[in-house]
């Protein structure tokens, strides 16, 4: 299973971005190997349309999930569509948030928007 998160940095230490579609990076997570790869997020760059992008460039990835806070609606049905389950993240380092999605501590995002009370 690989899971994708929004970062800010290029490593596991680097601070979840709370910005779907206009985060600086993806660390793409592969939770069977214990492998991580950095993508820049290409939907950065969008002058519109940046979570459509975003969601997209995750898919091409063939990840299977998505730990981030704010995803906007069309962002948001493309990854349920394409059955890529969303979890809320906190500004927290990436690494944190692997610990806590294996141990099932990651709220399910169920609807698009901003992100709920709590998660700051």
């Amino acid at each position: 299973m690989k899971i994708a998160l929004s970062s800010k940095g290029k490593d596991l230490n680097s601070s979840l971005d709370l910005r779907f579609g206009r985060c600086e990076y993806f660390i793409i997570y592969d939770l069977e190997s214990d492998e991580s790869k950095i993508i820049e997020n290409q939907g950065k760059h969008s002058s519109g349309g940046a979570g459509i992008a975003s969601a997209q460039q995750l898919i091409d990835q063939s990840v299977d999930g998505v730990i981030s806070s704010n995803i906007g609606p069309n962002a948001y049905e493309l990854l349920k569509n394409s059955d890529i389950r969303m979890y809320k993240g906190k500004n927290i380092p990436c690494k944190l948030l692997i610990e806590s999605f294996k141990r099932d501590e990651l709220e399910e995002i169920k609807e698009a928007g901003p992100s709920q009370k709590g998660v700051y």
